[in-house]
């Protein structure tokens, strides 16, 4: 198979896809654009249903990075970064990425405004945007979506695996370049 055979080949997945759900539908008797409906109205009363977390969760990152929290956090966890041989920007990115992913984008942003993103820092921001999550707008929004109040060992075992990524991307961008 040639690569313009298997690009004509990928474009067509899609609307075969369509295709064979409404083939489907069709044969077993299923109103398609009632059932269309009936899902975006669930989708948007989710949505609405969201909203709040989704604000107090904004609220918090706004509140913890005005506050000055961070850089008291970053204080006290610098004898990790010695440890690891982290620069601090990445410890900040790697904090700030457990509560909002596009703080995070933004300040992975002003890294390679400042670094470069070839940069060992460049590299390492990139490594750790792509292996972390955000753990508490996680938690805000799919717990909050089914109704789950108590998150029990949710926020430690996600913030310990934020923690266990930071540390290996730094492992791994200093193995690799």
């Amino acid at each position: 198979m040639t690569a313009e055979m298997v690009g004509a080949g990928v474009s067509w997945v899609i609307p075969l896809l369509i295709f064979v759900v409404f083939v489907y539908a069709h044969i077993k008797k299923v109103s398609i654009f009632e059932t269309f409906v009936d899902g975006a109205r669930e989708g948007l009363l989710m949505a609405v249903r969201l909203i709040p977390y989704l604000v107090g969760i904004y609220v918090a990152v706004g509140i913890f990075r005005e506050s000055g929290a961070i850089d008291i956090l970053v204080s006290l966890l610098s004898p990790i970064l010695f440890l690891v041989k982290a620069p601090a920007e990445v410890l900040l990115l790697s904090i700030v990425r457990s509560l909002s992913g596009p703080a995070a984008l933004g300040m992975m942003l002003e890294i390679f405004d400042t670094h470069g993103p070839d940069s060992f820092i460049g590299r390492l921001a990139s490594t750790l945007i792509g292996s972390t999550d955000t753990t508490f707008y996680i938690i805000a929004v799919y717990f909050g979506s089914v109704g789950v109040r108590r998150t029990r060992y949710s926020i430690p075992v996600g913030l310990f695996a934020d923690f266990v990524s930071f540390v290996a991307s730094v492992y791994i961008v200093r193995k690799m370049f």
